[in-house]
């Protein structure tokens, strides 16, 4: 997912709400059937790496739903990395829907998938469309960027 270009600075006073409490035990954010800990989980404490692009795109968005810079800065190519990830204080990630992935397997060096994340902001439901391009770095797959699609 790409990094929001936009920072949404909330009023003086006002507190920053937390990330979701996601526990090892809870379902994965990501939308497949397992818990957090058994899935996406293994990939952001650094003890597994996603196997495939998509599974790549699944472990980012949950990282961005529990809020794990570190996560998304690793999983990030060197060459389009940003310095931090802007997270939108007032955003909740709602859920995921792939669409179609293209290539990013074991059997490949690169590979796309097209997915609809839907979130609320101030209220108001909203969704992100986007195809987004991983490769391998150093054996690992990375995000390189994404387009956004209508």
């Amino acid at each position: 997912m790409a990094r929001r270009t936009r920072r949404s600075t909330p009023p003086a006073g006002a507190r920053t709400p937390a990330a979701p409490a996601v526990t090892a035990a809870s379902p994965c954010p990501c939308g497949l059937p397992a818990t957090y800990g058994e899935c996406c989980g293994r990939f952001h404490s650094g003890t597994a790496q996603a196997p495939t692009a998509e599974r790549l795109m699944r472990s980012r968005y949950a990282a961005f739903v529990v809020r794990d810079e570190p996560y998304l800065l690793r999983t990030w190519a060197p060459r389009t990395r940003p310095a931090e990830v802007d997270f939108d204080p007032g955003m909740r990630w709602t859920g995921l829907e792939i669409r179609e992935t293209t290539d990013g397997t074991a059997f490949h060096q690169s590979g796309t998938v097209t997915f609809v994340a839907g979130y609320v902001l101030g209220g108001q439901a909203g969704s992100l469309h986007e195809r987004s391009r991983f490769e391998r770095h150093e054996g690992a797959w990375v995000y390189i960027d994404g387009d956004f699609m209508e």
